[in-house]
């Protein structure tokens, strides 16, 4: 099967340059509503046969161009959502990011039982995500859009996908509406097809933004 990994599409938290992590979470701002129309068109004649968010309300937004210019209706699994920031919650503090950032990353070294100040460690997570992939692939869909989080799409590609490099995934920033296209399954294992840093809609969808703390570079 082929997965698209899609970052979602940018929220006033990644404005502020907050680590905002929590439920429902925010909406999208004008530009991220544009990074979502976008994606249609973007997507062109490849075909798209289930689409899939998790719980936090700018997923389903993010989705809501492709569930309409589909014809399909989006599945719902908390297993995608972000990797929780616990007591680091709605920190604008590059310090914070920078913990943050460096342990998802650690997980995809192997290191799963550093923790998030108090959040989940790399076994905790890895083994969410891994969950939603087993259902999806159990749903016997062959092409799937998943509309997920920076963080999360960028530790547990780095740490399962073969073909992904970790150096360059943890100093490259992934942008709202950053792809990652992968195949195979869970059983036989991941495959990197293709990684779209910028927004895939296209360039002139990228802004510059100083510090989107889930999608940010790791800072020597």
């Amino acid at each position: 099967m082929r997965v698209y990994l899609l970052r979602h599409g940018q929220t006033p938290s990644n404005v502020a340059g907050l680590l905002d992590t929590g439920a429902p979470g925010p909406g999208l701002t004008p530009l991220g509503e544009r990074q979502a129309q976008a994606l249609p068109g973007a997507f062109g004649g490849r075909a798209l046969d289930a689409l899939v968010v998790s719980t936090l309300e700018r997923t389903r937004l993010t989705a809501d161009p492709l569930a309409h210019g589909f014809g399909l209706d989006p599945l719902v699994l908390d297993g995608l959502r972000e990797v929780e920031a616990g007591d680091l919650e709605m920190s604008s503090d590059r310090e914070d990011h920078h913990t943050y950032v460096s342990t998802v990353f650690a997980w995809a070294r192997g290191d799963l039982d550093l923790r998030i100040p108090g959040g989940p460690d790399g076994h905790a997570f890895l083994g969410r995500f891994d969950e939603s992939l087993e259902q999806i692939a159990s749903r016997g869909r062959e092409n799937v859009a998943v509309v997920s989080h920076g963080a999360a799409i960028r530790s547990w590609a780095s740490a399962r996908v073969s073909g992904a490099d970790l150096e360059t995934i943890e100093h490259t920033p992934l942008a709202n509406t950053g792809l990652v296209e992968i195949e195979g399954d869970p059983d036989s294992g991941w495959r990197l097809v293709d990684w779209t840093s910028r927004p895939f809609g296209g360039a002139h969808l990228t802004t510059l933004q100083a510090d989107d703390p889930t999608g940010e570079a790791v800072e020597a």
